[in-house]
């Protein structure tokens, strides 16, 4: 029935200059329930949810809370009708406190209604903090603070509010293991203290655990909503139709084939590197070889890519290209070898989110296509209507900027650009982090198309299954040191765990 109902959206449409973002989606949300949002990236989600808070207001359609109809709503009107939204990006103010950041734009005053009253705001927030079961002291600066414990003063600064929908978006994507874990057991606290919570994540296994229903929306429209199933058994094929909802087709296969196209030429070197906190790194790379990263959060994987990078410094040993010593002392001196790196952060190492895609997939070569200090402009839009075709960037034209594009073709600028810097190497740091199950396979594709065409790649994943779904050769880190490293027919989950663990397999120890 509709008194159910805590949050009701209704044939919602939202229509941009040349572009529909949301064509006719609806969703109801019960009290004290969970109720999972899955779509391919640029489905609709982001959308969808900034209409629930304010942030973006609908060409049509109406919104529901507590069966009171809107037709747009405020940021203002959003909080007092008892709806939150924990974003991707959090909203803290590093500088400050916890406790001032709970509070922030609403600060508890003093009797005089001039002075703020702090001490009063550390309690309240202490209050909010004990109530979720976490300890963070309210007077500690936010940014001293691990990413989960920021995302858990975002989440007290909904529940001090008294929020009765709180939506997450993603919430799992910046955390540790450790912090999930600890993230879950809030978000079940949460619904069993009668909070009703829409969960948006790519990661279908949190969904699996988590929601009550799923819902899925496909480039902008609703297309069903599925009950849970919680039987391990069932799960699979669970799994399988949730996929082909999202994508509208059947996915026989997660990981592209590819052909085995390793060459004799060792494109990159490394010889007893040290550098960044790492400790004697040695590995080779062939031309048309995918060459996996496996290890635990903190192992030391994106610092040696970024002291190959030229953006961390070499402390010694030799890093060799094509044959030939180099010592990249930034990132520019790599580019100009022949090195690039799709980073793990792509929103703010990767990307100039506010430029264009034609600016951005033309920056690393605008020496190459300038004549003292003018652009060939002809040749600039040239450049990336070509790779926008070849890897089928999805956006209505080269000027669209990058801030309004899915992550998985934010992902294909970022690799554009480094396609047009004729790279011979490319470090994939996480390469479909945030990236659904659909964009992920073109991803693969792209991949498995460079090194066909002889590039060498670095890839570095904490997703075990990609590790071993791509990878040609496994390295693994553990401590900022190399454990080891396994042939194809080597590759087994229980060998990658235990070496990243710091611990050498009995069926690798040697006898003596």
């Amino acid at each position: 029935m509709a008194e159910d109902y805590v949050l009701e959206l209704e044939h919602i449409r939202k229509e941009y200059p040349g572009v529909v973002a949301l064509k006719d989606v609806t969703l109801q949300l019960r009290r004290g329930e969970i109720l999972g949002l899955i779509g391919e990236n640029g489905a609709g989600k982001s959308t969808l949810i900034k209409c629930c808070s304010g942030a973006v207001i609908p060409t049509s359609g109406s919104i529901k809370i507590n069966g009171k109809t809107f037709s747009r709503m405020t940021p203002q009107l959003a909080a007092e009708n008892g709806i939150a939204i924990i974003y991707q990006e959090f909203n803290n103010v590093g500088e400050l406190s916890a406790a001032e950041n709970m509070f922030l734009g609403r600060p508890i005053l003093k009797k005089n209604g001039i002075v703020i009253d702090r001490k009063a705001m550390e309690e309240e927030a202490a209050k909010a903090f004990e109530q979720l079961r976490i300890k963070i002291n309210p007077r500690e600066l936010v940014k001293n603070l691990s990413v989960g414990y920021q995302q858990m003063v975002e989440i007290a600064k909904a529940i001090q509010q008294n929020a009765q929908v709180l939506i997450m978006d993603e919430p799992s994507a910046p955390l540790t293991t450790n912090e999930v874990e600890s993230m879950f057991k809030v978000v079940e606290l949460l619904k069993s203290k009668g909070v009703s919570i829409i969960y948006i994540s790519h990661r279908l296994e949190e969904i699996f655990r988590l929601s009550d229903r799923i819902e899925v929306i496909r480039d902008g429209e609703y297309v069903d909503t599925l009950i849970t199933d919680k039987d391990p058994k069932t799960i699979p094929h669970q799994v399988d139709e949730l996929i082909k909802l999202m994508v509208g087709r059947e996915m026989t296969q997660k990981y592209p084939p590819r052909p085995n196209c390793i060459k004799d030429n060792v494109v990159l070197e490394l010889q007893h590197v040290y550098g960044n906190g790492d400790q004697d790194i040695s590995f080779q790379i062939h031309a048309g070889e995918i060459l996996g990263l496996g290890g635990l959060v903190g192992a030391g994987r994106t610092e040696i890519a970024q002291v190959i990078f030229g953006a961390a410094p070499k402390e010694s040993g030799k890093i060799i290209l094509d044959g030939e010593e180099i010592n990249p002392k930034n990132p520019r001196q790599a580019i100009d070898y022949g090195i690039a790196l799709l980073p793990e952060d792509r929103k703010r190492h990767g990307a100039l989110l506010t430029v264009s895609i034609k600016n951005n997939i033309s920056m690393p070569i605008y020496e190459k296509i300038s004549r003292a200090t003018f652009i060939n402009s002809h040749t600039e839009k040239e450049t990336a209507e070509k790779y926008r075709e070849e890897i089928q960037i999805k956006c209505p034209s080269i000027h669209q900027l990058v801030k309004n594009l899915s992550g998985g073709n934010q992902q294909k600028v970022i690799l554009a650009k480094w396609l047009a810097a004729m790279s011979k190497v490319i470090i994939f740091d996480e390469p479909t982090r945030g990236i659904d199950v659909g964009a992920k396979f073109e991803i693969y594709k792209l991949m498995n198309d460079l090194v066909q065409q002889g590039v060498a790649i670095l890839m570095i994943s904490s997703e075990m299954e990609e590790l071993i779904g791509m990878s040609d050769r496994i390295i693994v880190l553990s401590e900022n040191k190399m454990m080891g490293e396994l042939q194809k027919d080597e590759f087994n989950v229980d060998t990658i765990m235990t070496y990243a663990s710091g611990i050498i397999p009995e069926s690798k120890r040697k006898v003596s």
